[in-house]
C-alpha cells in the first residue's frame, strides 16, 4: 500500500481512497481530495513536514500525519 507521504516530489499519483474517520476524513475531503482525482506533489519541507500539493488547480499544504492518510495508485 502506497500513500501521498510516499510519494517524490514531481510525481503525480491518483487517490485510491482516504482511511480515517471523522472530522480528519471529513476536512481532508472538503480540500477537494476524493477518490480518483489526481495530485500532483510539488515540495516537502526539508524535515518532510508539510507536504505542498496541487490538486484541482490549486495548492495545499498537507502535514505528514494527513498525507498518510490518502492511499494512492
Amino acid at each position: 500500500m502506497s500513500t501521498l507521504k510516499d510519494a517524490k516530489i514531481g510525481q503525480t499519483v491518483k487517490v485510491k481512497r482516504i482511511n480515517g474517520e471523522g472530522a480528519v476524513k471529513r476536512r481532508i475531503m472538503d480540500m477537494g481530495i476524493t477518490k480518483g482525482v489526481d495530485i500532483y506533489v510539488r515540495k516537502v519541507a526539508p524535515l518532510g513536514d508539510p507536504v505542498e500539493i496541487t490538486v484541482r488547480g490549486y495548492e495545499l499544504s498537507l502535514r505528514k500525519a494527513d498525507a498518510e492518510t490518502i492511499e494512492t495508485v
